[in-house]
């Protein structure tokens, strides 16, 4: 399933392996496999992933947690963690389901699919009803069969595996509306500003400079992205940059001054304020929190 290491702030590096006789970057097993296999103690601590993780309870309840955010699964729940973000299972063995795994590069690219999957920004939890909680869940039960079949060959195996992931995914990422409704697609302001802002964010904290690159005003990428984000831009961009504060203090042993600096506030002071106005605590009592012992 995965190959662990060890790195300084006590967070578990997770690098996918395929195990041998499998169609290469995907993998689908049960939860309870997923327990068995497991090394003793790794579910509990917290792990960043290197691959897509998308978990299908089909029942039972328990918390999980990704990038500190804690979600309760319950019995039609699916969890999605990508690649970068720090999973945290709680009592696992409360659950049953399906687990899927697949790389980044599994998925062709430049299409509609490996751009869903691409995207940082995409959702956490799904939680599916009614004829679309049958539909998704129809979709994890096929793809467990088809990567289960033996005989095909392995090309053929890999492609139909490919097929029925992207059926999946293009189901989460469209749920069926009520009649006489839709749900609209993020304009192009805001896709455009959410690329530039996960490409700048550690080098540019201005809306204004983002607005002066891409051609808008900040008044529209503030609009754009309340109505594709629920947040205007600034605060959108600034939890970008939280979340990655959270990361460097989460996973490496960096000093809180040096974290500031990669994050492109000017002094240690700015950053402390920042971090302290959004968490609550100081970035040294976060990372404390945590119980890496890293550096301050």
């Amino acid at each position: 399933m995965v190959k662990k290491r060890h790195i300084p702030s006590e967070v578990i590096e997770l690098s996918y392996q395929a195990p041998p006789g499998t169609p290469a970057g995907v993998e689908v097993m049960s939860l309870a496999e997923l327990r068995t296999r497991a090394p003793e103690g790794l579910l509990p601590r917290p792990q960043r992933l290197d691959f897509h993780q998308l978990l299908a309870v089909d029942s039972g309840a328990a918390t999980h947690t990704v990038d500190f955010t804690g979600y309760w699964l319950t019995e039609g729940s699916l969890l999605w963690v990508r690649p970068g973000q720090v999973q945290q299972f709680g009592e696992v063995a409360a659950m049953e389901g399906t687990v899927l795994l697949f790389q980044p590069g599994f998925l062709p690219p430049g299409n509609t699919v490996a751009a869903l999957a691409d995207d940082p920004f995409g959702p956490v939890l799904h939680q599916p009803a009614g004829t679309d909680r049958t539909a998704v869940f129809q979709a994890v039960r096929h793809l467990a069969a088809e990567f289960a079949a033996t005989g095909l060959p392995a090309e053929a195996h890999t492609e139909i595996l490919r097929h029925l992931l992207s059926v999946l995914l293009l189901r989460l990422a469209h749920p069926g509306t009520p009649a006489g409704s839709s749900v609209p697609a993020p304009g192009d302001a805001f896709l455009r500003f959410r690329a530039a802002v996960e490409r700048d964010f550690a080098t540019s904290h201005r809306v204004a400079d983002y607005a002066r690159r891409l051609g808008y005003s900040p008044r529209t990428l503030s609009r754009a992205t309340l109505a594709a984000a629920g947040v205007g831009a600034k605060e959108f961009l600034d939890r970008r940059v939280m979340l990655e504060a959270k990361r460097l203090l989460a996973h490496s042993d960096l000093p809180a001054v040096r974290i500031g600096e990669r994050l492109g506030f000017a002094d240690a002071a700015n950053f402390a304020k920042f971090f302290q106005l959004r968490a609550g605590v100081s970035p040294g009592a976060f990372r404390d929190s945590l119980g890496s012992g890293g550096a301050q």
